[in-house]
């Protein structure tokens, strides 16, 4: 594997560690204020889809023939970092209610800002670019395809969890 390939993996998999500890913060900060958790059950199979996700990515590029060197695609690598900068922007727009869980806040109204202005849930159309941007930039064709399509599989579960969650935040 190149040495940008190292950086970048080393990169995203930190950027991800950070964010799950911005997550544990809101998600405290949420719960201390009454925050209700949803649809934990499906929550597991995201962690588990995420870890293997960078674990295939690394053993279909190590599983390469030493002479297939890859160099950078700059298209792959710009779409990247729109991608972590509308991620940047999803993240900043929420504030303290940005979390990879589902937790509401009773009598909260839902924030339509930024990206969520535009669109229902753009963290995770920002996911699944990602999930095919990342693995083709290292040329892990097999992972650009299959996690792409269990994220949407697992989407058919969280979304509409969520849906009925933030539904609910009226009633309450």
């Amino acid at each position: 594997m190149e040495l940008w390939m190292w950086i970048l993996l080393f990169f995203i998999i930190g950027q991800r560690l950070i964010e799950l500890i911005i997550a544990k913060n809101n998600e405290k900060w949420m719960k201390a204020r009454g925050g209700i958790e949803a649809g934990s059950d499906h929550y597991k199979w995201f962690v588990y889809l995420h870890v293997l996700f960078f674990i295939s990515i690394l053993l279909e590029t190590i599983s390469k023939p030493d002479h297939v060197t890859n160099s950078i695609n700059y298209l792959y690598f710009t779409v990247f970092i729109a991608a972590q900068l509308a991620r940047v922007w999803c993240i900043h727009s929420l504030g303290r209610f940005w979390n990879t869980k589902i937790i509401i806040l009773p009598r909260v109204a839902l924030i339509r800002k930024g990206p969520y202005k535009y669109i229902k849930h753009p963290n995770y159309v920002i996911v699944a670019v990602e999930l095919f941007i990342i693995p083709m930039l290292f040329g892990a064709y097999i992972t650009a395809i299959v996690f792409p399509i269990l994220h949407i599989s697992l989407l058919r579960i969280r979304i509409p969890a969520e849906e009925k969650a933030l539904a609910s935040t009226s009633k309450l």
